[in-house]
């Protein structure tokens, strides 16, 4: 018998497309972050061009990083969420809620910034372990409990403001949300930041020697030390030129760097994962799985309480509108940061990115003035093509 040429020929082919489409999701999978970076900087010169470089002058990229704290803000709790393969509908309302009720205690009751914001902060977690009570506990779907509390909240937020603005709020409530930090505070936290970072990479490439596990060649760890450094300068002499870091700004890289650590470097965090990657399993283990998750929502309820602090502060009044498709966009930066949609994967330093993007279409769109319909079109279409990548990443299949 004469072999089947034809055949292998076509095997062959089929076996180099199969390997060609391992190598994409390869790439995909272990470049993800620096292609989000990409896609950050591609959007920046997109409008820098189409405003002129009006986009990229320090006065609109300190008023975009400051409208994206509050997105981020969120993004750093619903990534908890996410990964725990969880969904919370209502953040959205609740930083509306929040916001007002600290409105309220400032305008109506006069109350002192040092007693507001402990107990806005309370109240925030309060209503995340409500939140996750009924998730884990009466195993009401997570999803649900979201979609009430989104309607339920909004509508507490209307009756106690009777649906009008609280205004004006105290020059000290408006400072965390409009200040700015002095230029040379700023000039030192990037010193510290760098030393920090630089500190950090060497310990974990010498605990990585000490057990002998595999490390990458050191000019790598020299290349992103050096890297850092430079996009701390470009950062701070940015915004130092109109006013210096916002406030808002400040946070967000405090809760980044808390966050980070906790997902990297403490138990909870990688029971975190294991939660989201198998429940049952994990359970089986001997880890309390309610309890991690009730824990994840208190989370969520407190970075509510944070942005709604930060929103009411930067517009200097509680409105009872605020917040409104917050929750949309925290879920879009986590899913354009790369946070798997079946739990188990994602990051935070991701989810901020994912916030820097929605953030950065929006004001390039408005300074534009591209109508509000086409913007949330394009908003919709960039979530939908952040999903599809990750699953051709290969990062869902576990």
């Amino acid at each position: 018998m004469t072999p089947d040429l034809t055949s292998s020929d076509s095997h062959g082919k089929h076996g180099a497309a199969l390997a060609s489409g391992q190598r994409i999701k390869l790439l995909f999978a272990r470049y993800k972050l620096l292609a989000l970076l990409l896609a950050v900087a591609v959007i920046w010169v997109f409008f820098s061009f189409l405003t002129e470089g009006a986009f990229v002058t320090p006065r609109n990229l300190s008023n975009l990083l400051r409208q994206m704290s509050i997105t981020g803000m969120l993004a750093c709790g619903m990534v908890f969420i996410i990964i725990s393969g969880e969904i919370d509908l209502s953040v959205g309302s609740l930083l509306g809620l929040l916001g007002g009720v600290a409105a309220i205690l400032d305008v109506t009751y006069h109350w002192p910034l040092a007693a507001t914001l402990p107990v806005v902060m309370l109240l925030g977690v309060c209503v995340g372990l409500f939140n996750g009570w009924w998730s884990t506990y009466l195993r009401v779907p997570s999803f649900i409990v979201g979609l009430g509390g989104m309607l339920a909240y909004r509508g507490v937020l209307l009756g106690v403001t009777g649906g009008s603005t609280i205004a004006p709020v105290s020059d000290n409530f408006v400072f965390i949300g409009q200040g700015y930090l002095p230029r040379i505070a700023g000039d030192t936290m990037a010193v510290v930041l760098f030393v920090l970072l630089a500190a950090l990479t060497v310990r974990q490439r010498q605990k990585r020697q000490h057990y002998k596990l595999s490390v990458v060649p050191l000019w790598q760890d020299i290349v992103k030390i050096v890297a850092a450094g430079l996009i701390l300068l470009a950062f701070v002499a940015t915004l130092n030129r109109y006013g210096g870091i916002p406030v808002p700004v400040l946070l967000l890289l405090a809760l980044l760097g808390i966050f980070t650590y906790i997902a990297t470097q403490t138990v909870f965090g990688r029971r975190i994962y294991a939660v989201g990657s198998n429940l049952e399993a994990t359970r089986l283990s001997g880890v309390n799985t309610n309890r991690v998750k009730l824990a994840i929502f208190a989370l969520m309820g407190l970075m509510c309480a944070f942005g709604g602090l930060i929103n009411t502060a930067r517009l200097a009044a509680g409105s009872p509108s605020a917040g409104s498709m917050g929750e949309l966009d925290a879920i879009a930066a986590c899913f354009i940061g790369g946070t798997s949609m079946r739990g188990g994967s994602g990051t935070v330093y991701g989810a901020l990115i994912g916030a820097l993007v929605m953030a950065s279409l929006d004001n390039g769109m408005s300074m534009l003035d591209v109508d509000s319909y086409w913007q949330m079109i394009v908003k919709g279409g960039i979530l939908v093509l952040a999903v599809w990548i990750d699953v051709i990443s290969g990062s869902d299949r576990r």
